[in-house]
């Protein structure tokens, strides 16, 4: 079974040819076989809406001679409060997706749902999108903080958190919707969330709004020195700074993890900026430990960071002791959207239909193998 693949970025377009295989393992019907075919598409700047039509026909030219696709899966982007799945993407959602006065995105994965219902159409087949930047399945509690009104919302990593997640439960033997997952994405931005059963039930946040140190990420902060941050650079700025300037950026004047690799031994500075990402990631972890009911099946240490060997060695020692802990280096958005395709095509899951965004209510749990 073929399908199509659109992720889209700041810098770049990304695709894939993915060939989709039925599971060897009958008690993990999800643990699904992929083969990726890849291609990238540079981009000269920064995509917006007017990109589209252009966009649209440079995906076409590129996939011309792929073999027939049975469906088209693009990234979702922000695209309202939705629980985690697979999604029909139609018409509307596509024009909710870019709806917008002077060209910009909420968020540039918002290009991906239009993308995978152009080709679609084009090839006559079905379009998805798998687990939304925007999923949203915190439980009551979590979403709750002690100042009447204000409400915390799932900011986090959604589809490499997700798909590590299930990935860490097939290889201890179970499916993601039976089993306890913390997952720390750590990388250029950086979030740890806790599923509890499948489902997402809190998370530290990430950008400004939360999560542990990143490359360019503050991680957490006083409220006084906050206050004060936004007293010198306003509101705007303040938020830039915290999710795009800070962290080891801001401490060692990189954010390149592996140029930090090869300058730790001999720099100072750089020692202390790595043993206080170690320390703010292993104290989300365990506050995302507390989030589940019991203790974790397994905790998973993914994204950028987790190339870097030593350094994960170094978060593993401080947490083994809770769970056994699997290390997923990189991201493998391609690879989540290709196996969220793939459940729905093979039956293993149905694809959930979208509405339009409604006032912000509790999440249902996922479906899924």
């Amino acid at each position: 079974m073929i399908a199509y693949v659109i992720n889209p970025g700041t810098s770049g377009l990304k695709l894939a040819c993915a060939t989709i295989a039925p599971s060897d393992n009958a008690a993990l019907p999800g643990q699904l076989r992929l083969k990726l075919e890849r291609a990238e598409l540079p981009l000269p700047h920064t995509p917006s809406i007017h990109d589209l039509p252009d966009l649209v026909q440079r995906v076409l030219d590129v996939t011309r001679d792929w073999p027939a696709p049975a469906a088209v899966v693009g990234r979702g982007g922000m695209i309202g409060q939705v629980p985690a799945g697979t999604y029909h993407v139609t018409p509307d959602m596509a024009e909710y997706a870019v709806q917008s006065d002077d060209g910009t995105l909420p968020h540039v994965s918002n290009l991906g749902v239009p993308l995978a219902l152009a080709v679609a159409q084009a090839r006559g087949v079905p379009a998805f999108v798998v687990d939304p930047q925007s999923v949203d399945e915190l439980i009551p509690e979590a979403r709750e903080t002690g100042v009447r009104g204000v409400k915390r919302r799932a900011e986090y990593h959604a589809l490499n958190a997700r798909v590590a997640a299930r990935r860490a439960a097939h290889d201890i033997g179970k499916r993601l919707q039976d089993a306890r997952i913390v997952v720390a994405h750590l990388g250029a931005t950086s979030s740890v969330t806790a599923f509890e059963k499948g489902r997402a039930i809190d998370s530290s946040g990430t950008g400004p709004d939360g999560g542990p140190m990143g490359a360019v990420q503050s991680g957490p902060l006083p409220t006084r020195a906050l206050l004060k941050l936004a007293q010198k650079y306003g509101v705007d700025g303040t938020l830039k700074l915290l999710a795009g300037a800070s962290g080891m950026q801001s401490l060692t004047g990189s954010a390149s993890l592996k140029d930090l690799e090869a300058r730790e031994a001999g720099e100072e500075d750089v020692r202390a900026a790595v043993a206080a990402f170690v320390h703010q990631a292993c104290k989300a972890t365990m506050e995302q430990v507390g989030a589940l009911q019991s203790r974790p099946d397994a905790i998973v240490l993914t994204g950028g960071a987790a190339r870097w060997d030593a350094l994960m060695d170094r978060i593993e020692r401080r947490l083994a002791w809770v769970a056994p802990v699997l290390v997923i280096p990189g991201e493998l958005e391609l690879e989540a959207l290709a196996e969220g395709a793939g459940r729905v095509l093979l039956g293993l899951e149905a694809a959930r239909d979208w509405k339009p965004p409604t006032p912000p209510a509790d999440a249902a749990p996922p479906q899924g193998a």
